[in-house]
């Protein structure tokens, strides 16, 4: 019997968080090894396991996989978490991408230097409503499912409900606009793997706070 995944990264969010909100709500259970010094993470370079020298690392079925979205990919299609077929896939795959993007300008905000901090939440919000919620009230408005692909929760509606999570920690209101995304929201929070996820306790992470922001530039050496 192959025992739980094994997730190597930081103890914060980062490109690690959707590999655990993927895994939980898939309902499976998972480790975390913890990179705490620049130490640990030159481990790993000594053991070879870091293919490009990057993390996340995650260690599942006997493999250890570097690159999130090829993990992503991989636990949603062994989850059947990634649609029926490839034009579904390729669906995913497109919706996936467009809340990477907005997901990026949330997950380097903390690594912004002060004066740029205004600037990079205006983006924030500009793309949010502007270009990324639209585009997804628009699609749930066209096809008038409960879910962005086929009839079934699959990987693009747990991710975009990450993303809203995310946005909606910076702008409490940015849903206001969007009443299909919020109808979305609601109704993919009560999914009970992710319910159970969203609660305190759980292995989600909290917003990066300054003592995870010095961890990763410590481990990465990002002067």
């Amino acid at each position: 019997m192959p025992g739980k995944p094994k997730l190597c990264y930081f103890d914060g969010r980062g490109l690690m968080e959707s590999v655990r909100w993927l895994l939980a709500t898939a309902g499976v259970e998972f480790e975390e090894e913890m990179l705490e010094t620049r130490a640990d993470y030159e481990a790993l370079l000594r053991d070879g396991v870091l293919l490009f020298e990057q993390v996340p690392l995650v260690e599942i079925d006997g493999m250890k996989l570097v690159q999130s979205k090829a993990i992503l990919q991989y636990i949603a299609a062994k989850y059947n978490l990634y649609g029926k077929d490839l034009k579904e896939r390729v669906l995913i795959d497109m919706y996936v991408g467009g809340t990477s993007d907005l997901m990026e300008l949330i997950m380097s905000y903390p690594f912004t230097v002060p004066e740029k901090k205004e600037e990079q939440l205006n983006t924030i919000r500009s793309k949010a409503k502007n270009r990324y919620f639209p585009a997804y009230e628009k699609i749930l408005k066209q096809h008038g499912k409960k879910y962005l692909v086929g009839n079934q929760l699959t990987w693009a509606d747990v991710h975009l409900l990450e993303a809203i999570l995310m946005v909606e920690e910076k702008y409490a209101d940015i849903l206001t606009n969007f009443p299909l995304l919020k109808d979305f929201k609601t109704r993919i929070s009560e999914i009970p793997t992710i319910k159970s996820f969203l609660q305190p306790g759980s292995q989600r992470k909290p917003v990066p706070d300054e003592k995870y922001v010095q961890t990763v530039r410590t481990v990465l050496q990002m002067y």
